[in-house]
């Protein structure tokens, strides 16, 4: 995506974009480019795009002690019924996800991610993480507060604006 800006436009006298908006660019493009990547690993693994997301999903909500169910994914993914269910279909027939029934309401059912899924994810995507946990682990911890809190913040602007 490219802006197309005249000179001074953006607020610096040179044209150059101030500094908060260098970073807004930056973040786009570590998001882009982890998008490629999540695409990347899709099409390896035989998978569509969004079944990766759902993984992703289904992690976090594991992370987060959530109880990962159809309604869940499908909210976060912004997809209807249908939809989920075909996602939640095609990782099963796959192997990557187990539908399970839940201890504590035996009328709902959990999705749970195979541990078979977990170790393809960390193969593709491990040396990524371990590249930015070096990067991370040159901050100071004060240095990743902020970080965490910039990432935490952000990700809340992004979650609580409607989709369209």
């Amino acid at each position: 995506m490219h802006d197309n800006h005249e000179p001074g436009e953006l607020g610096e006298p040179d044209g150059r974009e101030p500094d908060n908006l260098q970073l807004v660019h930056l973040l786009r493009a570590v998001t882009v480019d982890f998008g490629l990547r999540q695409g990347e690993f899709a099409a390896r693994n035989g998978m569509h795009p969004t079944d990766v997301r759902a993984l992703i999903c289904l992690l976090d909500a594991d992370r987060a002690a959530e109880p990962a169910t159809a309604g869940l994914l499908g909210a976060r993914l912004g997809l209807n019924s249908a939809g989920t269910t075909a996602v939640i279909d095609r990782l099963e027939r796959l192997g990557h996800v187990a539908r399970i029934r839940d201890d504590q309401d035996r009328r709902r059912i959990l999705l749970r991610v195979e541990p078979a899924a977990i170790r393809l994810g960390r193969e593709f995507f491990g040396p990524l993480i371990d590249g930015v946990l070096r990067v991370l682990d040159s901050f100071g911890p004060a240095e990743r507060d902020t970080v965490r809190r910039f990432l935490t913040d952000t990700h809340a602007v992004f979650a609580s604006e409607p989709r369209r």
